[in-house]
């Protein structure tokens, strides 16, 4: 028989997954596309499992490799295969996404018999369905090991409901030990337990396209069907096409003349009528917004902020928006543009491709109502939150495959144990977990993992969302696409910002507390105030900051020490300067050297000293590279976007960075600038990519900073009380309760007559909080609060088990936490009492208050030793921490370490301290090697911050939690001290104490 003109035998892989078949592929996307490529493949289809995240990567890689991309699905349910969907068409892959969107949001099975979809092909494994009772669009792939079945079937019959169906999982028998690592993984089995069923065939890898054909040489009616199968599939998808809800009011005219309405009011509310500058940027802002077609991007926005200020919801709107005065106007922003001289061209200008960014920022508490507004808006046709996909990080993988091989838990603790420094060379397993993780991890190809959400990202588009993904639902609700943010904005369509922040959450709540506990309504938008107010000047120059947003960890705290930051401007190049891109790359150090010597600044060029004076010759905000670049290279605004999408991390490939570096140098020679001083400026710009602020950003940060200082220094108990209840900032909740000892309050435990579930204020006592509790269930104790609001505070323990009838574990919990303080037993008396009390109740039965309350019987109870220790043990196993100070509680003599406050006097010398860990921060030198900063309280409740070089980090790692002698050199910057460790020990709470044969120390 003949075979199939030469060449189409490159038309033959209907069935090809990566890696975005979640933990059954190894193929990344691309890799896919390129091995085509390689093999002189035509045409390819991809067909995730259950997925379609990737889609878009493959069409382009595609696009680029000049390979005709066909896009599918293969669905399962479960490990149970049921048919491969193919796309003829953009109207096909509409269905196919809805199709598969009602199976993962209503958690439905996929039935056996796929229903009819427009413009799609099934594909059927064979032998599931009967060839007589295919539809017109139903199809039965042959694989080449099932060929030999076909003998007695009648070929010829059927040539147009025949395919070759070669699946295409792994590269090649090495992965495929790695697919079946991850089926392990997903099962949470032993590899050696694994079910055959439920992995791929060995032979689902790549065959040779000419081998491939082989197989079907005496059936090449089903290999010419297999090429007119794949020649009907045509995508047709402009990527250049902007996908964004087109109108807000249907019209442009309509959103033209809405929006110049919308600025003009609110001109008049910034600025007032007659401000002739204001007016000249708004109509310039106006003009660039209606040529790139974003007025309804700026509606939807305001949109948003209308809805938010009409419900009394709390925001920050930021993001490079904010250096526009149209944002200002409309409320989305409260950084004004002239004030701070931002640079227009950043945010907007002819030659941007995308619409510019605008992050509003809610409280966690509102968020949620937010987003149901903009679907409720929109339709939840054309509304989803912006998807994204976990990947395996290094140290998951390694705990995982660890798991899969049946390593106990110990080893593998010990394993990671120290995270910079893992070593999996002892024994063959621990070899094959190495090259397994390394195979995951290698060339930035972090394996996915599972589904998840963007942290703010919603879309709105033009076209039903289902005609570019699926969606699924994950537990908050809303719907929500198997799209990344990098993959949306490649088809054009842009995602709105609305972020959940913590900081915004402290703020609200300090707002509530102060008025409930003082009876003080706070003007929270009056900064101008606070940047001028005295006392909260000073404590930003003391960095007194713990609980303020952006600004209170250690190494925030150090940067405005050594700046000696107690004004507005000041702090807004910290919140720039602190980011990675800048501090990495050396630039931080050198601004604050510049920046404590002005009068020795040298500047790198006349333009440089022209563009940058500002910031001391130094690049801090992503508008000073376009600056420069514009400014010094003679590049123009279009190249200064793909710079600013790069620094913005809207670029996952090199390409065009490359090609920015590549014209840089190029106009740089043309226009005789020094290469010396060339080479050092694009260092210091490619520094900024993916890791820096714009200016408006910074200021957006700096303006909430003030507003959390401003409570701190005024109202310092409810703001801490506030932080605490937000779930804390950059530290753990101990030290934010730590912190709030420090104003004045008297700090209780929780108590069954005076806490709420969150900790609460009381004029100057503080009730912690029973969330914080460890093992409390939530819904029997909001009962419990729920009777004592109802029918009056408990008398005493025999009261709250008459009224509650606890379980005996529940009242146990509450017994150690102190809940029953007030009554005046020790605890050891009330667990005695409790065990008596219960024997005697029912407790089953339904709650009922007595009519005549019987007098508590009067137990003769036994004495019972009890140790001042025995509280903050109970508060460290229920709380997480003790609430006095642990220093209190340390069996150690602790009179011959130095404090914090005598280390200025001992810089340069080696001195000894004694810490309580409060957080770490572990990076690697420029060599590589692993090192460590600490951040340690000692006795009086001042930090210490230390230093863990890397051949220190190395013998002496730091643990978990809890005190440590430290031994080290005093080192000083800036006024900054530091403490650089040569030696560390942790010691327990009992380090003095002689103990018996058997017995140990207590470390927490």
């Amino acid at each position: 028989m003949a075979i199939p003109d030469e060449g189409n035998e490159r038309l033959m892989y209907l069935n090809c997954k990566t890696y975005f078949s979640l933990r059954y592929g190894t193929i990344a996307t691309k890799d896919l596309v390129a091995a085509a490529a390689q093999m002189g493949i035509t045409s390819l289809a991809l067909t995730n499992i259950n997925m379609t995240a990737d889609v878009w990567t493959f069409v382009q890689a595609c696009h680029e490799k000049n390979i005709k991309p066909i896009i599918g699905l293969e669905c399962r349910n479960g490990q149970a295969f049921k048919y491969i969907l193919l796309a003829r068409s953009m109207e096909g892959w509409f269905h196919i996404n809805r199709f598969l969107s009602t199976h993962l949001q209503e958690e439905t099975p996929f039935p056996d018999q796929a229903p009819f979809l427009p413009d799609t092909f099934v594909i059927y494994a064979w032998g599931s369905r009967s060839l007589q009772q295919l539809a017109a669009h139903e199809l039965v792939g042959i694989r080449p090991r099932e060929v030999n079945k076909l003998f007695r079937t009648d070929t010829l019959a059927y040539r147009q409901k025949l395919v070759v169906l070669q699946p295409v999982t792994f590269q090649d028998a090495g992965h495929y030990e790695l697919h079946r690592v991850l089926r392990a993984v997903d099962q949470n089995l032993l590899i050696s337990q694994l079910p055959a069923h439920t992995t791929a065939g060995p032979d689902e890898c790549w065959i040779p396209p000419a081998a491939l054909l082989e197989h079907y040489e005496q059936y090449p009616h089903i290999v010419r069907n297999t090429l007119q199968v794949m020649e009907a599939c045509e995508l047709h998808f402009d990527f250049r096409t902007h996908r964004n809800k087109k109108y807000f009011l249907g019209s442009a005219a309509a959103d033209r003349d809405r929006l110049r309405e919308l600025a003009c009011q609110g001109m008049a509310y910034r600025y007032g009528t007659d401000n002739a500058e204001a007016k000249m940027r708004i109509e310039k802002e106006l003009q660039i917004i209606e040529q790139q077609d974003f007025n309804a991007y700026f509606l939807v926005t305001h949109n948003i902020i209308e809805y938010a200020l009409h419900k009394g919801y709390f925001y920050v709107g930021r993001g490079s928006g904010a250096n526009s005065i149209i944002a200002y106007c409309l409320r989305i922003t409260d950084v004004d543009p002239i004030a701070l001289n931002l640079y227009f061209e950043r945010f907007l200008n002819p030659y941007r491709s995308s619409p510019p960014d605008f992050d509003i920022d809610f409280s966690w508490r509102d968020r949620d109502d937010v987003i149901r507004h903009v679907f409720a808006t929109h339709g939840i046709d054309y509304t989803a939150l912006l998807g994204t996909v976990a990947t395996f990080q290094e140290n998951a993988i390694i705990r995982e495959l660890g798991k899969v091989y049946g390593l106990p838990k110990k080893e593998i603790d010990r394993i990671l144990d120290n995270p910079f420094d893992i070593k999996l060379e002892e024994d063959s397993v621990q070899r094959q977990i190495l090259r397994f993780s390394q195979q995951m991890t290698t060339a930035g190809k972090a394996f996915p993992n599972h589904l998840s959400i963007h942290a703010g990202g919603i879309l709105i588009s033009e076209a039903p969302i289902h005609q570019y993904c699926a969606t699924h639902l994950p537990p908050k609700g809303f719907c929500t696409a198997q799209l990344d943010m990098h993959q949306a904005a490649a088809i054009g369509l842009h995602k709105f910002d609305i972020l959940s922040q913590r900081g915004l959450g402290h703020i609200r709540d300090s707002l509530d507390l102060i008025k409930a506990n003082r009876g003080v309504d706070i003007d929270i938008h009056a900064i101008r105030e606070f940047t001028a107010d005295p006392n909260v000047r000073q404590q930003l120059r003391t960095v007194n900051t713990i609980g303020c947003f952006y600004i209170e960890s250690p190494a925030m705290r150090q940067l405005l020490q050594k700046l000696e930051c107690d004004d507005y401007l000041t702090l807004v190049a910290a919140s720039s300067i602190i980011r990675p891109g800048v501090a990495q790359s050396g630039m931080m150090r050198q601004y604050v050297e510049h920046f404590r010597n002005p009068g020795k600044v040298t500047y790198l060029h006349p333009i440089i000293q022209k563009v940058l004076q500002e910031t001391f010759g130094i690049m801090v905000y992503q508008e000073d590279v376009i600056k420069v670049i514009h400014e010094y290279a003679d590049m123009d605004l279009a190249d200064a976007d793909i710079l600013r999408r790069s620094m913005a991390g809207k670029y996952r490939g090199p390409d065009a960075f490359l090609q920015l570096q590549e014209q840089f140098f190029s106009n740089c020679r043309r226009l005789g600038r020094p290469e010396e001083v060339s080479r050092e400026l694009w260092r210091q710009i490619a520094s900024f990519t993916s890791f820096s602020f714009s200016k408006a950003h910074s200021a957006t940060y700096a303006v909430e900073s003030y507003q959390s200082l401003f409570l701190k220094t005024y109202f310092p108990a409810e703001f801490m009380v506030a932080v605490i209840n937000n779930f804390g900032g950059f530290y753990n909740r101990e030290l934010y309760f730590r912190e709030l000892q420090k104003t004045g309050v008297t700090l209780h435990p929780p108590c069954i007559n005076n806490s709420r579930y969150p900790t609460h204020i009381q004029g100057m006592d503080v009730y912690t909080g029973f969330i914080h509790v460890e093992g409390l269930e939530e819904g029997w104790i909001r009962k419990a609060l729920a009777e004592r609001e109802q029918y009056g505070p408990y008398t005493g323990l025999e009261d709250f088990t008459e009224r509650m009838q606890p379980p005996p574990e529940q009242l146990d919990i509450l017994i150690r936490a102190g809940a029953f303080h007030f009554s005046g037993h020790t605890k050891k008396e009330l667990l005695w009492k409790s065990s008596l009390l219960l024997k005697s109740k029912d407790a089953g039965a339904e709650h009922a208050l007595s009519l005549f309350r019987e007098p508590p019987p009067d137990y003769q109870l036994p004495r019972l030793a009890y140790h001042d220790h025995e509280d903050a043990f109970d508060e460290i196993a229920l709380l997480g921490f003790p609430l006095c100070s642990p220093f209190d509680v340390l069996q150690h003599d602790q009179s011959s370490y130095l404090p914090v406050k005598e280390l200025h006097r001992h810089v340069g010398q080696t001195v000894r301290a004694l810490g309580y860990l409060v957080c770490t921060k572990h990076i690697r030198t420029t060599q590589g090697a692993p090192m460590c900063f600490g951040t340690f309280l000692d006795r009086d409740g001042a930090f210490l911050d230390t230093v863990h070089f890397p051949e220190s980090f190395r013998q002496y790692p730091l643990q978990k939690s809890g005190f440590y002698i430290l031994e080290g050199r005093v080192a000083e910057e800036y006024g900054v001290i530091t403490l650089e460790i040569s030696y560390m020990r942790k010691i327990g709470y009992f380090e003095d104490k002689n103990f018996s044969t058997g017995q140990k120390a207590v470390y927490l």
